[in-house]
This record gives C-alpha cells, sequence and structure tokens, in this order.
C-alpha cells in the first residue's frame, strides 16, 4: 500500500482530570523524524509514544502534541506547602549574602514543585493518552493512504506513458538503421575511388551497434515491470522507488547519447519530463 508522507488527524478524549487533544501532523523527511510536545502530567510517556508511532510509520518528519484542557470551574491546581516552606527556609539562609534579592509570586509558582495538579491519576492518565494516540493515528495512517493512492495512480499513469514510448522506439529501430544505412551507401557512392565492399559492410555493422539501443529499450521493460510491482506491495516503497528512478534516468540520457534521428532524440526527451514528473511524485512516498 503506497503511503504519503504528508498528512494530519486529531482527537480528543474525554477524562476525569479533563479532555485529552491530541494532533499528528507530517511532511516529507529522508527518515523518520519525530518530535513530541506533552503537558508535564505526561511527559514519562514520550518513549511510549515515540515507539508506538514508529511502529506503524516509516518515513517522515512528524509532530505530535498533545494537550490536557481542564474542566472549567474545576480546582486542578494546588500548592505544595512543604515544598514552599522549603524554598522559604532557603530564602532565609541565602538572605545574609544577598540582602536585595528579591524574588516576585510568579518567580515563586514557577518554580518545580511548586505547583500541583490536584488528584491526578498518572498511570490511569498516561492509558488514556495511549488509546488517544491509537485512534489518532489510525486517521493518520489512513488519510497518508488516500493520499497514496492518489499518487499511485498518477505514477501508473506516467509509467504507462514511459512504456509507451519504449514500445514506439524499439518499432522505429528498424526503419532508422535502414536509412542511416542507405545514407552511408550514397555518400559511398560518391567517392572517386570505389571502397572494399567487404570492408565497407564490417565498418557499417560496427557503426550500426554503436548507436544500438536495443540493450536500453529491455533494461527500461525491467524497470518499468519493476515500479509496477513495487507499487503493488505493501511495504514502504519510497526509497526503493527512488532508486528505481535513477535506472530510468540512465536508460534516457543514454537512448538521446545514441540517437541520430530527430523521433528518437524527441523520445528521449518526452521520457526524461515523464521521469522527472514521476521523481517529483515519489519524493512524497513512504
Amino acid at each position: 500500500m503506497i503511503r504519503s508522507m504528508t498528512a494530519f488527524a486529531s482527537g480528543e478524549r474525554a477524562t476525569a482530570w479533563g479532555t485529552l487533544g491530541c494532533e499528528l501532523r507530517a511532511v516529507n523527511h529522508r527518515f523518520l523524524d519525530i518530535g513530541v510536545r506533552l503537558p508535564e502530567d505526561l511527559r514519562a510517556l514520550e518513549p511510549v509514544l515515540r515507539e508506538r508511532i514508529a511502529t506503524r510509520v516509516a518515513r517522515g518528519k512528524l509532530d505530535l502534541t498533545l494537550r490536557l484542557r481542564a474542566p472549567e470551574g474545576a480546582e486542578v491546581l494546588q500548592l505544595d506547602p512543604a515544598r514552599v516552606d522549603a524554598l522559604a527556609a532557603l530564602a532565609q539562609a541565602l538572605h545574609a549574602r544577598f540582602p536585595n534579592l528579591q524574588v516576585g509570586l510568579a518567580d515563586l509558582l514557577a518554580m518545580p514543585g511548586v505547583v500541583q495538579g490536584g488528584g491526578v491519576d498518572g498511570a490511569a492518565l498516561q492509558a488514556e493518552a495511549v488509546a488517544l494516540l491509537d485512534t489518532v493515528l489510525a486517521t493518520f495512517i489512513a488519510a497518508r493512504e488516500r493520499e497514496g493512492a492518489t499518487l499511485a495512480a498518477g505514477i501508473r499513469e506516467r509509467v504507462d506513458a514511459i512504456a509507451a514510448i519504449a514500445v514506439d522506439v524499439r518499432a522505429l529501430l528498424p526503419v532508422i538503421r535502414a536509412g542511416q544505412r542507405q545514407k552511408l551507401e550514397a555518400r559511398l557512392a560518391d567517392l572517386a575511388t570505389p571502397a572494399d565492399p567487404g570492408r565497407v559492410e564490417q565498418e557499417l555493422v560496427l557503426w550500426l551497434q554503436k548507436l544500438d539501443v536495443d540493450e536500453e529499450l529491455d533494461r527500461l521493460d525491467s524497470h518499468v515491470a519493476e515500479l509496477r510491482r513495487v507499487l503493488a506491495q505493501k511495504e514502504p516503497a519510497g526509497r526503493r522507488l527512488d532508486f528505481l528512478l535513477q535506472e530510468f534516468n540512465r536508460e534516457a540520457n543514454t537512448l538521446g547519447s545514441k540517437s541520430v534521428d530527430a523521433r528518437t532524440s524527441q523520445a528521449a526527451i518526452e521520457l526524461k519530463v515523464l521521469i522527472d514528473q514521476v521523481r517529483e511524485q515519489i519524493q512524497n512516498i513512504e
């Protein structure tokens, strides 16, 4: 199943401690790169969330965001008296050395552990977060697959056009060879001294061999068959498709360099245009 690397999905889940929200978005990337933003109560869950994503996603730059929105009017914050007492004692101890030191209320509340969530069950909240991620991840992957199906259809259309050009060029080769032979014979006929027929035939064969593109067309057909096979498989295919496109481009370049006819030169140009179009599509595939 071909998947795009770009996608977005989001969802919410009601919990006893408020509404848990999740967003997952991705753009193209050579490898899997996961960025995570979590509320403080879910910090410890980051490795689990990363691993859960990595089991179902192979490539892309992903950003995962989880938020916990407390119920309206709920008293979810409270001070830790022991922590506040400890900070007060520390301030008194330092006052003699730093008499001008002043700490504002905002600075105090920002100290780790001073303000705590009221009655949050960490393990239960983490279980809710994992369940929500699974739901959002399923939606995210479905979106990737829908866009991937569109990309695959466009690639198949262009690959069919590449295969058709190869068929047309193959049909032209006998005509081109015959024309080149006639041109050479006409030039030899204009020579003042007749050339040795055996030598002429030998040189003609060698010359036509240098212009032969049958092997390039055979390899192009093989690449087309392989690309179609890769498009049909279930595993992530982006890297393999990118490698195949390099081989496609190699055959198109050789066809152009060996061309002695305007029709095959034009075919080589059309091949390169189609190959570039396929390459652009493949950059979006996982």
